[in-house]
């Protein structure tokens, strides 16, 4: 499975870049970013900074602190993302009705209370007006996407019916998915199933016709997966046999990171494990199923927390903190032997930050997947360390930061002073050019396939603008501001990325 560089044409090892900005993140007048016009504007953009990778985070609809790394389904578009204004125009909606519901007025930062209050209630109008106008058709949705889309329909309605609450806390006869049950809830809840199954179909015509158009203006989706299924989840509902679950379908062992220097206590995320055997002994269907869709709704997928899939942080639920885990081997060779044969065409990208082995590290170079470096974590004068830009070869993703660190303005602001002076001495930081921009041009010149910055730092924002402190809730807010994306910035851009020959 060994990438053999030496048999591929020149055309492989085309370096490129791009810009993470999470949908959500995008200028809208309706309190949260969309697929509607300012994403295609987002997309013009790129096309004139030339860049060619637009990278998100997961589209799924948000969980437990609003994160999308903690979504209802895997395989489910969030219905906040959804334009309104396309509605509008197919007459599904009345404006007047639209501008009566308070969707939040903070330009920069989202609301997601008001999403889950108002944002759905007036999909569900938009909804009862499609049952006698039929403009959305449900019918021809649920051909492609009858696999997931019923189910998650149903967990959806179920989950509102028992008012809210997390499928851990529902009557067993639920959690068990009992016919007899089942079937009279669907019998009674039809209104309500139906409404969710026409939310997935407006917000799948919606995104792929935002991709395609990105495509044609030659520029890939990266999407991002998490590893793990939250365990209120419709994925966990529908096949409990893949996860490490006792008797009553709540979870045993829960996935993290152990104790390190960013965490005394290590990561408990809260997700059930795997059942490894149990996918196994079904040929890896379930994460064949998955890639599947994945590769059907990105162009390339960053595979979050790669490492665990030789081998994960496994902490038994009743644990308070990470400490006290194991490290479990999982079947990743195995797995990815099965995916190379199954989806060949994948495009993969490898989250491998965190603790690593010589077992991790020999596991991602099998598999031939690019790895990432993340230029904020290079800087320790008393080792060598592999992220600095001379040690950084081609088949790997450099950021300037991921979602889940600090702006670059926000580190250098908070970061000791050994650590400032070194990154200003190694790359010849000024203050004429800025310390951001420093970064920026840094990865733009290493010979990494891809060099990727979010747009905070494209646009020097401090930490206020910071997506995501792990560990902490109140995050995933952020918006950028319409006039953000000037030709002016565009330009910079471009001139960067033509300069380091990523164009």
């Amino acid at each position: 499975m060994k990438i053999e560089y030496d048999r591929l044409d020149e055309s492989f090892f085309k370096r490129c870049s791009g810009i993470l900005l999470h949908i959500s993140s995008l200028p809208s007048p309706y309190g949260i970013g969309t697929l509607g016009e300012k994403a295609y504007d987002f997309v013009d953009f790129l096309e004139l900074s030339g860049q060619r990778l637009w990278q998100i985070l997961p589209i799924n609809p948000t969980g437990f602190g609003d994160s999308p790394y903690q979504s209802f389904s895997l395989y489910a578009g969030n219905p906040y993302l959804i334009d309104l204004e396309k509605l509008i125009e197919l007459g599904l909606l009345d404006r007047s009705f639209v501008e009566s519901f308070d969707l939040g007025n903070d330009i920069e930062n989202v609301d997601y209370y008001l999403m889950y209050k108002n944002k759905l209630s007036i999909l569900k109008t938009a909804y009862e007006k499609n049952i006698a106008k039929k403009i959305v058709d449900i019918d021809r949705f649920l051909m492609l996407n009858s696999h997931w889309a019923i189910d998650y329909a149903e967990f959806m309605a179920l989950k509102n019916k028992l008012n809210g609450a997390a499928r851990s806390s529902w009557p067993i006869e639920y959690k068990r998915r009992e016919k007899n049950q089942m079937d009279y809830f669907r019998k009674c809840y039809e209104f309500e199933i139906n409404f969710h199954i026409f939310m997935q179909a407006v917000f799948y015509e919606q995104y792929f016709k935002l991709k395609e158009y990105a495509n044609s203006k030659g520029i890939k989706i990266v999407g991002d997966i998490p590893i793990y299924a939250a365990d209120d989840s419709c994925d966990i509902w529908i096949s409990p046999k893949y996860f490490q679950l006792d008797e009553d379908l709540n979870k045993k062992f829960v996935g993290g990171c152990p104790p390190d220097a960013f965490s005394k206590t290590g990561q408990l995320w809260g997700n059930p494990t795997y059942d490894w055997k149990n996918l196994e002994a079904d040929n890896f269907d379930w994460w064949i199923r998955r890639l599947r869709h994945s590769g059907f709704l990105y162009d390339i997928i960053r595979i979050d927390h790669f490492r665990g899939f030789e081998s994960f942080w496994q902490v038994a639920n009743s644990e308070e903190t990470a400490e006290n885990g194991e490290w479990i081997k999982a079947p990743g060779y195995e797995l990815f032997e099965k995916i190379e044969n199954e989806l060949p065409h994948l495009e993969i990208i490898a989250e491998d930050l965190g603790f690593m082995t010589k077992e991790v590290i020999d596991f991602r170079k099998h598999t031939g997947y690019p790895g990432m470096k993340v230029l904020q974590f290079a800087w320790d004068r008393n080792s060598e360390s592999d992220i600095l830009p001379h040690n950084i070869d081609y088949n790997w993703t450099v950021y300037t930061g991921t979602h889940d660190n600090d702006t670059t303005l926000g580190f250098f602001e908070s970061a000791p002073k050994s650590v400032r002076d070194y990154a200003i001495d190694y790359l010849k930081l000024t203050k004429d050019e800025g310390y951001t921009w420093g970064f920026i041009r840094a990865c733009w010149a290493t010979n990494a396939k891809y060099a990727i910055a979010p747009m905070q730092d494209f646009l020097v924002l401090d930490s206020s603008a910071r997506m995501n402190e792990p560990s902490t809730l109140g995050n995933w807010t952020w918006r950028a501001k319409e006039e953000a994306f000037t030709d002016k910035l565009a330009k910079k851009i471009k001139d960067m990325t033509i300069l380091y020959s990523r164009y």
